[in-house]
C-alpha cells in the first residue's frame, strides 16, 4: 500500500524534470507552493507524493504512475495526466479546467470541491471514482457510472453524458441544464434536487422511472412548449 505521509516536504521551489527525478529516486515527497508548469513528468513514478498550493498550468503527468497521490489547492489548468495510475488520489479544492485525465486509472479517485470545466474523463477507468460540490461544466464523461451513488453539488451544466449511468442515483442541489444524456440511463434516480433546465423533447423519456418534483414536472412540459390548464 502507498505510504500517505511522504517523509520529505519541499517548499516554494521551481522544479525541471531532472530535479523532480531525482528526488522520486528517493521516494514519495510532499510539495508545497513549487511552480512546476508546463514540465513535461510523463512515465514518472510518483505513487504516494503530495502536492499543496502547486503551479501545474500546462504540466504533463501523461502516463505517469500517481497512485495514492493527494492534491490539495493546486492549479492545474490544461494538465495532462491522460494514461494515469490514479487509484485512490485524492484531488481537494483544486482548478483543473480543462485537465485530460483520458483513459487513467481513476478507481477509487476522489475529487472534492473542484474546478474541472471542460475537463476531459473520456475512456478513463472509474471504478469507485467519486466527486462532491465539484464544478464538471462542460466536462466530458461519456459512460461514466453514478449508479446508486449520493451526488451533492455538482454542476453537470452542457456536459458530455453520453451514456452516462445515473440508475438509483440521488441528486442533490446538482444540475444537469443542457448536458448531452443521449443514450443516459435514470431509471430508480432521485432527481428532485436537480435542475434539469434545458430540456429537448427527445430527452424526455430518459427520465422514465426517476422521481421528479411537481415543479420540475411543470418546468419540463415548459420547456417542450407545452401548456396544462
Amino acid at each position: 500500500m502507498v505510504s500517505s505521509s511522504p517523509a520529505r516536504l519541499l517548499a516554494e521551489l521551481t522544479l525541471t524534470r531532472s530535479a523532480v527525478e531525482a528526488l522520486a529516486a528517493e521516494g514519495p515527497a510532499l510539495l508545497v507552493g513549487c511552480d512546476i508548469e508546463g514540465v513535461d513528468l510523463a512515465g514518472l513514478n510518483l505513487a504516494g507524493w503530495a502536492f499543496e498550493r502547486c503551479l501545474l498550468r500546462r504540466t504533463s503527468f501523461k502516463g505517469a504512475r500517481l497512485d495514492g497521490s493527494r492534491w490539495s489547492g493546486c492549479r492545474g489548468a490544461f494538465a495532462d495526466f491522460s494514461g494515469c495510475t490514479l487509484t485512490e488520489a485524492v484531488f481537494q479544492a483544486g482548478d483543473f479546467n480543462n485537465a485530460s485525465f483520458r483513459r487513467s486509472l481513476l478507481a477509487s479517485a476522489a475529487f472534492r470541491s473542484c474546478k474541472l470545466t471542460g475537463a476531459d474523463v473520456s475512456e478513463a477507468k472509474t471504478l469507485g471514482a467519486s466527486f462532491e460540490e465539484t464544478l464538471l461544466v462542460a466536462a466530458k464523461l461519456p459512460g461514466f457510472s453514478f449508479r446508486k451513488m449520493r451526488l451533492q453539488r455538482l454542476d453537470f451544466s452542457q456536459a458530455d453524458l453520453r451514456k452516462a449511468d445515473f440508475r438509483e442515483a440521488v441528486l442533490e442541489d446538482c444540475s444537469l441544464r443542457d448536458a448531452n444524456l443521449t443514450g443516459a440511463r435514470f431509471e430508480g434516480a432521485d432527481l428532485r434536487g436537480a435542475d434539469l433546465g434545458g430540456l429537448r423533447l427527445g430527452d424526455a423519456a430518459l427520465f422514465r422511472g426517476a422521481t421528479i418534483s411537481r415543479q420540475q414536472a411543470g418546468q419540463m412540459l415548459a420547456e417542450l412548449g407545452l401548456r396544462v390548464s
